[in-house]
């Protein structure tokens, strides 16, 4: 069952289940975007193809908030929207270890290797700039709660952007040295951009799960 977070004739933003990829893959499990035009199928009762245009993704073990678009009018105008970072993303992420600095902006180029599937940072001027801002909201002996709000949109750029300055994420299998067992402490809780044709800014909520850890172990709020 999908849940739906802002729907109307233009846009539809729902929030992504972990472990679902966005799109169909060489896995074959159930994807967000095939969900997404059954849901829209049987709540309009519409026959034939659904049109429900991708402008955004987020990793396969990320939940949180996504849009999609409804017509191929508003697909245009929010990859646009994208495309001039007007489309704000914010997420929450549980840091394995304390940050020395509580607030700040990192900046690195980043590298991907396609046939790993895995990013690096490397020297200025050999990969992609990318950029974040964060602020730590709440730490215990061993870990931190994290917001940040991404500048760029790189591959795994959380993930890899903390983990080269020794602060990887919580439970995260590729990046962290010492992973453990659980899902990946990372989850898309905003979603910021003007409505493809009122132009309205529109914002979209979705929460990580309280009662799982690592979020347990903070309020968890916005």
């Amino acid at each position: 069952m999908i849940k739906v977070l802002y729907e109307d004739n233009h846009i539809l933003c729902v929030e992504k289940p972990v472990n679902m990829p966005v799109q169909q893959d060489s896995s074959e499990d159930e994807d967000l975007l095939t969900a997404c035009k059954l849901y829209i199928r049987e709540k309009y009762n519409k026959p034939g193809n659904v049109y429900l245009g991708l402008v955004h993704r987020l990793d396969r073990p990320v939940g949180g908030a996504m849009v999609f678009a409804k017509t191929s009018k508003a697909a245009s105008r929010l990859s646009d929207a994208v495309r001039r970072n007007l489309l704000t993303k914010t997420y929450y992420a549980v840091l394995d270890g304390i940050p020395a600095v509580k607030e700040g902006r990192l900046v690195d180029d980043l590298l991907k290797d396609e046939r790993t599937n895995t990013v690096r940072t490397v020297p200025s001027g050999q990969g992609k700039r990318s950029s974040l801002t964060y602020t730590v909201l709440a730490e215990n002996s061993s870990h931190a709660l994290a917001e940040i709000t991404l500048e760029t949109g790189r591959s795994h750029q959380i993930r890899v952007q903390f983990a080269s300055r020794g602060t990887p994420l919580v439970f995260d299998q590729r990046y962290n040295p010492h992973p453990g067992r659980g899902q990946i402490a990372l989850w898309a809780v905003r979603l910021s951009f003007p409505h493809p044709v009122t132009k309205e800014t529109i914002t979209v909520v979705s929460l990580p799960p309280k009662h799982v850890r690592p979020w347990s172990e903070f309020e968890v709020r916005l």
